[in-house]
């Protein structure tokens, strides 16, 4: 059984072209996220923006197509997918946008 999940492409004002997913990536469905990742990157000359905001849970299966894809691509997740990112190596392998805490004003410093 295939778990759902819900691509889409638009191409930014600078030209970037963004691949967004929702839902579940996992064993079942990462063959659609590679093979809509694989034509967005034929659509524009610079690095493919994946954005996985509104995923809610990756698995290895989902994590290898993107380690596979890291020069090409730049990751925008949740903070929810932080670890997991970090811990694979991807954030030091390509840029990940959204993983930052929010600033609270303070520097950092807590009452």
């Amino acid at each position: 059984m295939t778990t759902p999940i819900s691509l889409s492409f638009r191409t930014r004002p600078d030209g970037a072209v963004v691949l967004s997913a929702a839902g579940e990536v996992d064993m079942s469905n990462c063959a659609e996220l590679a093979a809509a990742a694989d034509r967005a990157l034929g659509l524009g000359p610079g690095p493919l923006v994946v954005d996985l905001s509104a995923v809610e849970y990756l698995d290895s299966a989902g994590l290898n197509e993107l380690l596979v894809r890291a020069n090409r691509i730049e990751i925008v997740a949740p903070a929810l997918l932080g670890p997991v990112l970090t811990i694979c190596g991807l954030t030091e392998l390509t840029t990940v946008h959204g993983l930052e805490p929010p600033r609270d004003g303070l520097d950092g410093a807590r009452p």
